[in-house]
């Protein structure tokens, strides 16, 4: 790292939890609601990255049926489907390692499940900020989540450090300019590359 980092930011889906199986089942089932086909693997990496809004409206080009759909998601619900979801190994020793030494923080595109995710699996208290769509005008790939968390603790953004898996994330963290840590894909252009969640805290010599 070029300057002593301050924070450490994470991405939730596919950092922080392997969420495919949740999200894939909470898609298509919306999906078949609507007597729609099942997601095949180019729609399910859209939906992977973006917001519940975004991902309709690339699932469902017809307004009357989206319409439909966002009903009938509102009624259901994602929680149903947090069983699904799989901590990620080693994230919450990592977490453990960081704190108090660094500022904790989640960037994501997530909407209103975020707080649920973290408190069944008992994380929440190991985060300082949590900045999810609802709270930005504008999701990533825009900045504007990466933005807040600098804001917040007053910081560079050469002091912050970012970790996510996605086109989206290295977007946002370029924009923002954050250093940028890509989670398990080699096709990012980022600042470090990891296979291990662990590995961070040799990036910032603990």
């Amino acid at each position: 790292m070029k300057r002593p980092v301050k924070v450490v930011a994470f991405d939730c889906d596919g950092v922080m939890f392997d969420s495919q199986e949740a999200n894939r089942a909470y898609y298509n089932q919306v999906l078949d609601h609507c007597h729609l086909p099942a997601m095949v693997p180019e729609q399910m990496a859209y939906v992977h990255m973006h917001t519940v809004d975004e991902s309709l409206a690339y699932l469902i080009r017809d307004k009357a049926t989206r319409d439909a759909a966002q009903a009938y998601r509102r009624q259901l619900g994602y929680l149903p489907f947090l069983k699904f979801m799989r901590m990620e190994p080693g994230l919450v020793p990592l977490l453990e390692t960081l704190r108090p030494r660094f500022k904790t923080a989640v960037a994501t595109n997530r909407t209103d499940t975020m707080a649920r995710v973290m408190a069944d699996h008992h994380i929440d208290h190991l985060f300082d900020l949590v900045v999810c769509a609802l709270d930005v005008q504008f999701p990533k790939p825009h900045p504007e989540a990466l933005v807040k968390v600098i804001d917040h603790f007053s910081v560079s953004p050469e002091e912050v450090v970012y970790v996510g898996d996605s086109p989206v994330d290295e977007t946002a963290a370029k924009a923002a300019g954050i250093p940028f840590v890509a989670y398990r894909n080699r096709e990012l252009a980022a600042d470090h590359h990891i296979r291990h969640l662990a590995e961070i805290a040799g990036l910032l010599g603990l």
